[in-house]
């Protein structure tokens, strides 16, 4: 029933009141609690009728304002339900992290600075913060001292600024200046990628006017590495892209044997490792990231094996002018200071602040809790294969990190598998085809996930199975 005091009072006011009275936020403290406390033991993914209950946001705009606490009623009593439990720990698609409380809790307190983090004069703490994350990236993953960080929405976006950097870098090299004269009549640029590169590698090649068609493919070996023998000659036209971590079966390139000759022959190289570059932070599995020192830049994601909350990204670059200058953008109401200016790092001016979170979600693990965090998630994956194995599945690829594949004994089996799966509410995960065969693909990436959640995904894989060969 609509709460008429406030269609009697200016907005302004009720917003005051809503401020003094801290009744709203105390209400989304509850309701926050409440979900945290059922994402495990609630459906993986929604039932339908969490879904149809989606129906409830379809009406008109309003004429009048309405009552804060019934809004968010209707957020959590509608919205909640048909939610994927992502910071649960059965949920394995799409490499999607939990959540770490302590960064948790640091996005919770930044919501309410709310502040713009596009320089150093809007918003000093996000401009210090960053910074200090900046510096703290660049150890933990072993990058080159003065390496610049720009933190974005996500790798897809840090993919598209370190390719940007690189590009107008290798022009300027030409006697091109693209920031000023675009790319009519500019000299050729090669690109090279593997033949598993990511979707998103091609997206950004053609944001940047560099396009598809023309990139140089380089063939993989069976986990999807790029074969170096099979590398074309580099020079100081080319575009390296690189990856740290196939999106289906986890595995690396070859770093230590392809940077240092694509460095010799003057090319730009850029690691995309959205989930994988982490690997760096463990003792254990670092030996996957040797030689990603040599690149020119790297995109990866927090939001994924590091665990931070949506969302994340961050690009690094070893010329932090190349970055700037690629990123730059100038207008008399700028106000440059002395401190970090953000936006000369990413393509944004107004954005949100990710220094918090990830600050504080670093500070927390240390280098010895991140090395904790990737050895568990890596662990876990090689744990759910094995279950999987014994319980009939093929598993197609060697489980170097956290992605598993697994496979039935047809096509058709695995995609009806798969569909049983996703119904089942016990888990959830996607789909890949991988080497001309349908497979079910495992994302391991959440700290939550515990050797029980393994078991039951594994079961609720095998009663799926059954299902599957009755049909």
């Amino acid at each position: 029933m609509e709460n008429k005091s406030h269609n009697t009072k200016n907005v302004r006011a009720v917003m005051a009141d809503m401020m003094e009275s801290k009744e709203v936020f105390r209400q989304a403290v509850s309701y926050s609690f409440e979900y945290m406390d059922g994402v495990s033991s609630r459906p993986v993914f929604p039932e339908q009728k969490a879904l149809d209950g989606l129906e409830a946001f379809d009406e008109p705009l309003p004429e009048t304002p309405g009552d804060p606490q019934q809004i968010l009623a209707l957020l959590h009593e509608k919205g909640s339900p048909a939610t994927t439990a992502q910071t649960g720990g059965r949920y394995f698609g799409f490499v999607i992290g939990g959540a770490i409380p302590a960064a948790l809790a640091a996005r919770w307190l930044s919501d309410v600075w709310d502040q713009n983090a596009v320089l150093h004069a809007s918003s000093p703490i996000t401009a210090k913060l960053e910074e200090v994350c900046e510096g703290w990236l660049v150890d933990l993953l072993g990058l080159p001292l003065g390496t610049a960080g720009g933190f974005v929405t996500g790798t897809s976006v840090a993919t598209f600024c370190g390719l940007a950097a690189g590009r107008n870098a290798l022009l300027e090299r030409a006697g091109w200046d693209a920031a000023k004269k675009g790319l009519f009549g500019a000299p050729p640029l090669r690109v090279i990628v593997g033949e598993e590169a990511h979707a998103t590698v091609f997206k950004a090649l053609s944001l940047l006017g560099l396009g598809s068609e023309n990139v140089e493919k380089v063939p993989v070996d069976g986990q999807g590495r790029m074969d170096p023998s099979r590398m074309p000659n580099l020079d100081e036209r080319c575009l390296l892209i690189l990856q740290a971590g196939n999106v289906n079966s986890g595995a690396f390139d070859l770093f230590a044997e392809i940077c240092p000759k694509a460095k010799e022959a003057g090319a730009w190289i850029h690691i995309d490792g959205a989930f994988g570059l982490w690997a760096a932070g463990s003792k254990r599995f670092q030996s996957l990231t040797q030689g990603v020192d040599l690149a020119d830049s790297w995109s990866l994601d927090a939001h994924k094996t590091l665990n931070m909350p949506y969302d994340c990204g961050i690009v690094l670059c070893r010329r932090r002018e190349a970055l700037a200058a690629a990123m730059q953008a100038s207008g008399s109401y700028i106000i440059y200071g002395e401190g970090r200016d953000n936006m000369l790092f990413t393509p944004d001016m107004s954005r949100r602040g990710r220094g918090p979170e990830l600050w504080a979600a670093l500070k927390f693990l240390g280098k010895q809790g991140v090395g904790q965090l990737v050895d568990g998630l890596c662990d876990n994956a090689a744990l759910l294969a094995e279950m999987l194995r014994k319980r009939g599945f093929r598993i197609l690829n060697d489980v170097a990190f956290n992605q598993v594949l697994a496979a039935c004994e047809t096509d058709e089996l695995t995609q009806k598998t798969l569909a049983a799966v996703q119904a089942s509410g016990e888990c959830w995960c996607g789909g890949a085809v991988w080497k001309e065969t349908q497979a079910i693909r495992v994302s391991v990436c959440s700290w939550v996930t515990t050797r029980d959640d393994l078991e039951r995904t594994a079961n609720a894989f095998s009663q799926a199975l059954n299902n599957a060969k009755m049909e």
